[in-house]
Parts: structure tokens; sequence; C-alpha cells
């Protein structure tokens, strides 16, 4: 996996992934940003929240469940000195469908958790990382 990253102006970032994607980085304001992006510890949540949120829908499926939508909220805190790493990261998923079983859904976030979410296992490293989910039923008519 490669990725490259190109100065655009100030502490704004291009980066490229090996895949031919890209997107903005920059700092806050207050630190000589533009606020031209995302910050590139945001990007780390996102993509926990990505990767947690792939493993959790792939399961579902494989498991035969119905699911319409999911939607994951991701709260963090970290340190307060440098290096400010994620000291506590809470995943909550709040994910809808049909007819939806609380134990195979509560397995799919573990399973993501403990044994397939790359980014949670590597951010759990520093991080205490919790999870909760609400399930909520597909309205027919949609």
């Amino acid at each position: 996996m490669k990725t490259q990253i190109n100065l655009i102006d100030g502490v704004a970032f291009k980066a490229i992934s090996g895949s031919g994607h890209s997107l903005i980085m920059d700092g806050a304001p207050e630190n000589g940003g533009k606020n031209l992006g995302a910050r590139p510890m945001e990007l780390l949540l996102m993509g926990l929240g990505g990767c947690s949120a792939y493993d959790v829908v792939t399961i579902l499926h494989k498991s035969r469940q119905d699911v319409t939508d999911l939607a994951l909220h991701i709260e963090a805190k970290r340190a307060e000195t440098d290096p400010k790493v994620f000291t506590s990261i809470h995943l909550l998923f709040k994910i809808t469908g049909h007819n939806l079983k609380k134990n195979i859904v509560e397995r799919a976030i573990n399973l993501s958790a403990e044994k397939y979410c790359s980014a949670s296992i590597m951010l759990g490293k520093s991080a205490r990382i919790t999870h909760d989910y609400e399930i909520h039923s597909s309205s027919d008519s949609k």
C-alpha cells in the first residue's frame, strides 16, 4: 500500500492514494491552516469509521440480515500533551433494516472490533475503544 503527500500551500496538503484517489488535508486556522480540508487526525477517525462500517455491513449481509442503512457516529478524546494520541474512542452504530436480530448485530460489531478492522485494532493499542449500537426498523414505504 502506498500514498503520496504533496504540499499545496501553508500547511495544506493533497494526499493521493495508491488507488488514485485524492483528498485535501489542512491544519486548523489557529495553527496556520486555511481550513481547506480535514485535519489528519480526523482522517484517522474517518478511516476507522469506514473500516468498521464496511465490516459490520458485510458481516450482516453474509448473515442474511436485511440492512437498509447504517450511520456510524464516532467521538474521540486526545491526550492534552504531545504526541496528542487518541486516548478514548466511542463508536455508535445506528443500524436500520428489516427484522434485524440483536445477537447478530452484536456479533458483527464484535467481530469487526476484535478480528477484522485493522484500523480499530491498531488504534486500540493506544486508545480505549468502546462500541454501542441502536437498531431501527425500516418502514415498508421506503
